[in-house]
């Protein structure tokens, strides 16, 4: 973790599964966006944190002050190793996980009547139709408040695109061939 109740605790991840975890140097990059000027921004927040893999953004999240991370996962094995991450660090509340294929587990959140403050979606970057999925599904649903901040991490090369319906990109970060896109209701 890079700062908050959980800084400095290192995650187990799964050498040679597909799960590629969010560098340190970028999700310090995609908080320090999110708090800029305000530590306590992420304070009572709710997150879907989406293809989570090892779960580092939404334990970060967590970490940060967030109330509820819903964590989506639909490889067994991702689901384990984010069981594993909360257990160790001895998060016992404040979370879901929800496993399943990620527009189903969208789906499943919006029908409990949650919206999110933050969404992150990290799919496999070989994925790319599931950037412009999730986006256009998250362009209609009702877990995207106004003031709801999604952020897609892809490859610096692959870019998701600049609007999905009234979902427009604001901001993009590059950090080596990584890159965040953030967007929000125009």
């Amino acid at each position: 973790m890079i700062a908050g109740q959980y800084r400095s605790r290192p995650l187990r991840s799964s050498p040679g599964m597909e799960i590629r975890p969010t560098a340190d140097r970028l999700r310090e990059t995609l908080f320090n966006v999110l708090t800029a000027g305000n530590p306590a921004a992420l304070d009572g927040s709710v997150w879907i944190d989406l293809y989570a893999g090892t779960g580092a953004v939404g334990i970060e999240a967590l970490s940060r002050g967030a109330a509820q991370v819903y964590f989506v996962e639909s490889a067994p094995v991702a689901v384990k190793l984010i069981r594993e991450n909360l257990g160790s660090l001895q998060i016992a509340e404040g979370f879901e996980i929800v496993h399943n294929d990620a527009l189903q587990a969208l789906r499943q959140v919006e029908a409990k009547g949650s919206a999110a403050d933050f969404v992150f979606l990290d799919p496999p970057y070989r994925m790319e139709q599931a950037y412009h999925h999730a986006l256009e599904f998250l362009e209609k649903s009702a877990l995207v408040k106004q003031t709801t901040v999604v952020i897609a991490e892809h490859e610096k090369r692959a870019d998701p695109g600049e609007e999905f319906g009234s979902l427009t990109r604001y901001r993009k970060l590059t950090q080596g061939e990584a890159a965040l896109s953030f967007y929000r209701h125009g």
